[in-house]
């Protein structure tokens, strides 16, 4: 039953560093990458979805990206997406596709982007913490019901402990990598 509780909560721990893997890849570091813009939720037709669905990106160049909508009909929509999001880019267009020069990255904004990653990398910390919380309950209650003895309760809160370090400390070798992605140039 022990076992159940700590499988189920790495389960959990892992999607949250893989959900912030994802997310770490959409900040923008000096070289142009897909990945930047892909998930970007565009108005389609009233429906917000994800850049990729509906265009190819390619990075044909270190400071390009180039995004072929398979509508042009739904270029002023991307163009839209981009000037609203975070992302301090300036799309241009010939009819055909968007094209996106990512500028030199200034000091300034390189500090602004580790902030961002930083309030990211919090926000998937707690949800570590969250799971936590949530098996430790789920612990407790096994022990009030009699179906785990005190000692098991307490191996399971150590090991839960162990897996909530190891998976905060992926998350934080995450937002290092990152980090001196951003700052190097």
């Amino acid at each position: 039953m022990v076992e159940d509780v700590l499988k189920e909560a790495e389960a959990k721990m892992q999607k949250a560093v893989e959900a912030a893997r994802r997310e770490l890849v959409g900040i923008r570091t000096g070289r142009a990458s897909p990945a930047l813009v892909e998930r970007l939720p565009v108005e389609y037709y009233g429906q917000p979805t994800p850049l990729m669905q509906i265009s190819t990106i390619t990075a044909p160049e270190p400071r390009l990206l180039v995004i072929q909508p398979f509508d042009p009909n739904a270029i002023p929509m991307i163009e839209k997406a981009i000037l609203k999001s975070e992302l301090g880019l300036n799309p241009s267009n010939d009819g055909r596709v968007v094209r996106i020069v990512l500028p030199q990255l200034t000091e300034e904004r390189r500090r602004e982007l580790v902030r961002l990653v930083h309030r990211k990398v919090e926000e998937f910390r707690v949800a570590i913490r969250n799971i936590r919380r949530e098996a430790l309950e789920d612990l407790r209650e096994l022990e009030k019901e009699k179906l785990i003895s005190q000692d098991d309760h307490r191996r399971g809160q150590e090991r839960l402990q162990k897996l909530t370090d190891r998976y905060i400390g992926l998350i934080d070798s995450l937002e290092k990598e990152k980090e001196k992605e951003i700052l190097e140039e």
